[in-house]
């Protein structure tokens, strides 16, 4: 007999691939504040500026044109196509539709993701689980930046090798194609091939602990591919307008201890974070399902997930990727543990209970698998656009930096000044300045870190914890106007300073100007002397530094 015919109806309900879609969203406007929480720093500024010059100049560059302490210096930009891509989108759209484009990478990411774990589990009810512990921990890096490419390409990098794991081995020479892509979207293009490496290593360790030579033989001969195809993204990704100085460049970053030690980012998994209440069950899970996998000699997974979860703990932005990988195999052993507990000699009611957990999910698995139009997601993504380009749109709709965080105001009169500025400020706001002020005004500093290098950092760090001669470090750059958050350790000495005068305050910025009388006579008066002796102790005190302004909150670096 033929399968009854489904009604038109039905395909026009939502699916769990909407819900997938839309839990990023719900998460963003219910959890997080909506659009302004995509600019939670100043890099998605500078983005958009590097994109632009690149579509008026028609051409990568190759020095730096946004700050006058390291202007015209080399810079290697690891996210030009992305930047191209935020630019266009800032041109036909303003910064609405580059928050909305990253918004919709994030949802893609998500039914991508939920997908592959459909397929690794016949659960339909435990895959959306997996996704909502997978959403809540990934939204600690979701911001409108380059690295969502990334987050993307890992799933796409994912679900290919889980097909080639399956047996379609041809798909893995579509991974160098990929890696030229990711290259120049994002410096995290390293990520691919240490996916595809895992893959590998874990054939050989399947190898290692197989009892009969003749699968320890075919083990190792399936690792061999992989290992070819890992060769080729190698050679991928020098295919980039700075060939072999981009990946040359990453390796520095990525070996830099000073990242480390000051960036945010880099800095390791802070459990009092709130998204330590879905990454910790995670982790566990995860733990869970690297043995589980082992067991079953898929041992891919079991590098992985220890892999990245050690990523993960170390350095917080790698806490998306550590719950991407992990998402499928978890699935696939709650699905196997439900399974078993049905057949256990466990109390009744737990065997029930697990029982009618397999039957629901059955028959609730028959009726998503029907196809559907996906409507629910278009529509919403309808009306966030009608919302976010309201004449008067709700708060949570608004995309525009956060005023209480950013320096809106004091930007506003900076800019209706006039004067010839060289403004100091901190690095966060330094790509919130890009976006503002260029090309009129260009930076002391701003939060790509690895370009300025090390010794700049650290002497930029001095002068924001007030250290010995903070003042000629501004006296070698010129600087006449600095931009501060109110709070900051050296707004408190400035004040103090017979060479400033605070010219403006709301209570989230002051602007201090160089007083002119007192510039001139600079050697004579500088609260710190070169020898350290007669120091005013009220400026020169070490104070504790706030870690918005020292440890940067913002970078571009690869994942």
């Amino acid at each position: 007999m033929d399968a009854p015919k489904t009604h038109f109806a039905v395909r026009l309900l939502p699916s769990l691939t909407d819900v997938a879609f839309l839990m990023p969203l719900a998460f963003l406007f219910l959890r997080m504040g909506g659009a302004k929480s995509m600019l939670g720093d100043g890099d998605t500024g500078w983005h958009v500026r590097t994109g632009e010059w690149i579509l008026a100049n028609g051409r990568v560059p190759s020095t730096d044109p946004f700050s006058y302490t390291k202007g015209g210096q080399p810079w290697i930009l690891m996210e030009w196509l992305s930047d191209v891509v935020f630019a266009w989108l800032h041109q036909h759209g303003g910064l609405t539709a580059v928050v909305l484009g990253s918004m919709l990478l994030i949802c893609t990411t998500s039914v991508l993701l939920f997908r592959l774990v459909r397929r690794r589990c016949g659960s339909p009810l435990i895959a959306i689980a997996v996704m909502f512990l997978v959403t809540g921990a990934s939204a600690v890096h979701w911001l409108a930046r380059p690295h969502l490419f990334t987050l993307l390409l890992t799933v796409i990098f994912c679900s290919i090798l889980e097909r080639v794991r399956e047996g379609r081995t041809r798909l893995l020479w579509v991974l160098p194609a990929l890696t030229i892509v990711w290259t120049n979207l994002h410096g995290g293009f390293f990520v691919g091939i240490v996916l595809i490496g895992s893959y590998a290593a874990g054939e050989l360790l399947t190898g290692i602990f197989s009892a009969q030579q003749n699968d320890r033989i075919q083990a190792w001969k399936r690792s061999i591919p992989y290992f070819a195809s890992a060769a080729g993204c190698a050679i991928a990704t020098l295919v980039n307008p700075y060939f072999h100085r981009l990946p040359a460049d990453i390796y520095h970053i990525l070996t830099d201890t000073y990242q480390y030690d000051n960036i945010a980012e880099f800095q390791s998994f802070d459990f009092h974070n709130p998204v330590s209440v879905f990454f910790e069950p995670m982790l566990v899970l995860g733990l869970g399902a690297a043995i589980w996998s082992l067991r079953r000699r898929e041992c891919a997974h079991t590098v992985l997930i220890l892999g990245w979860g050690h990523l993960a703990l170390a350095v917080v932005r790698n806490t998306p990727l550590f719950m991407l990988v992990a998402a499928a195999p978890v699935a696939a052993m709650l699905e196997d543990i439900v399974g078993q507990i049905s057949d256990s000699n466990l109390a009744g009611w737990f065997r029930r209970a697990a029982a009618g957990l397999e039957r629901v999910a059955s028959e609730f698995g028959k009726t998503d698998s029907i196809p559907r139009l996906h409507l629910t997601s278009a529509a919403t993504v309808g009306i966030l656009i009608a919302l976010f380009y309201a004449p008067n749109p709700p708060a949570t709709c608004r995309v525009e930096y956060d005023t209480t965080q950013y320096p809106a105001k004091a930007v506003e009169m900076l800019r209706s000044s006039g004067a010839r500025q060289t403004i100091f400020t901190d690095d966060v706001w330094g790509g919130y300045l890009i976006y503002r002020l260029y090309p009129e005004n260009k930076v002391f500093i701003d939060s790509r870190s690895d370009f300025y290098g090390t010794t700049f950092d650290v002497k930029y760090t001095e002068v924001m914890n007030v250290r010995y001669d903070w003042e000629k470090h501004l006296d070698t750059y010129h600087v006449n106007t600095i931009l501060l958050r109110t709070n900051a350790s050296l707004a408190g000495a400035l004040k103090e300073s017979r060479r400033w005068r605070p010219v403006y305050d709301d209570g989230v910025a002051i602007v201090f100007r160089a007083n002119q009388e007192s510039a001139r006579e600079a050697q004579q008066v500088s609260a710190v002397s070169r020898d350290g002796k007669d120091r005013d102790r009220k400026i020169t005190k070490s104070q504790t530094s706030d870690q918005t302004i020292t440890k940067s909150n913002s970078r571009s670096e690869p994942s």
